[in-house]
């Protein structure tokens, strides 16, 4: 990382991302940052969150910890809130959020699929409304006075939502479906100047995908759910990119960024993969 931000390419936005206190998340704000973004960091735990806008500020950036799970009622409103009492309206909102609680489908049971639901494509439909109810009006205002601002929704897919992938029926009907979710609002809401796209990782170096043979659980919204991939599983997967290894955390930051730059301004509506051009 480096010791100041000095670019401008996203100077004074104000970006919402979604489990950014670990893994992509964590790349993501602090790319923003670089960019000169505002960001608002959301994580379950506080320290990640301190850790990742302290990284941010001691270099100069601006940030801020808002502690929380995207699946509770309210915090797609008071997230949205938050950061209008702090920074202001608004521009970017990723929605990155997630973890994956496997099985084949005739073991798997209601609550791993309530839960998929719940994290990938409740949450993000929250968020996409409250983020739009806040924005809205705002657009209106300055299409009346000429102003061309271009705001960002970038909701986080994966590969499996789109070739669907042995174990995770859950998981990839939850990513398929917020690939309709996309289409739809950037039709709902390209009169807003709202770019709405979508950005399908495939094998990224994370907590949750990285090689071990040891047994390893995280705890969300009172799930224990197992992460880490035993490592001849690792490798084979490995094999299978033609770029021949997995992406970094900060390769798929780059993704999202793309989407949230004004270079982006004609695009809205769709999905890129960012997977060393592996297909399922």
């Amino acid at each position: 990382m480096s010791s100041s931000f000095n670019n401008e390419n996203l100077k004074n936005k104000v970006a919402l991302i979604t489990g950014s206190g670990r893994g992509i998340g964590r790349a993501l704000a602090i790319k923003f940052a670089q960019e000169g973004a505002k960001v608002m960091v959301n994580d379950l735990d506080q320290k990640p969150a301190d850790e990742v806008v302290a990284s941010i500020t001691q270099a100069g950036g601006e940030a801020y910890a808002y502690v929380g799970s995207v699946t509770e009622p309210d915090f797609a409103e008071n997230f949205i809130k938050a950061a209008i009492s702090i920074y202001g309206t608004p521009d970017i909102l990723v929605n990155n959020a997630g973890y994956t609680w496997d099985s084949m489908i005739h073991k798997a049971s209601d609550e791993q699929f309530d839960a998929m639901y719940d994290i990938h494509l409740k949450a993000p439909f929250c968020l996409n409304r409250a983020f739009t109810q806040a924005v809205v009006p705002l657009a209106k205002e300055e299409a009346k006075m000429g102003v061309n601002n271009y705001r960002k929704i970038v909701n986080i897919s994966s590969i499996s939502g789109e070739y669907g992938n042995i174990g995770q029926v859950n998981y990839s009907s939850m990513k398929s479906a917020l690939g309709g979710m996309t289409k739809t609002l950037s039709k709902e809401l390209g009169r807003y100047k709202i770019n709405v796209n979508c950005v399908a990782f495939g094998f990224i170096e994370t907590r949750l995908t990285e090689a071990t043979d040891e047994k390893k659980t995280i705890t969300v919204d009172g799930n224990e759910v197992d992460i880490g991939i035993p490592k001849d599983l690792h490798a084979g997967f490995t094999r299978m990119i033609p770029l021949g290894r997995a992406g970094t955390a900060e390769e798929a930051a780059n993704g999202v960024y793309l989407f949230c730059t004004p270079e982006s301004n004609y695009i809205s509506g769709q999905t890129i993969i960012v997977g060393g051009g592996v297909r399922m």
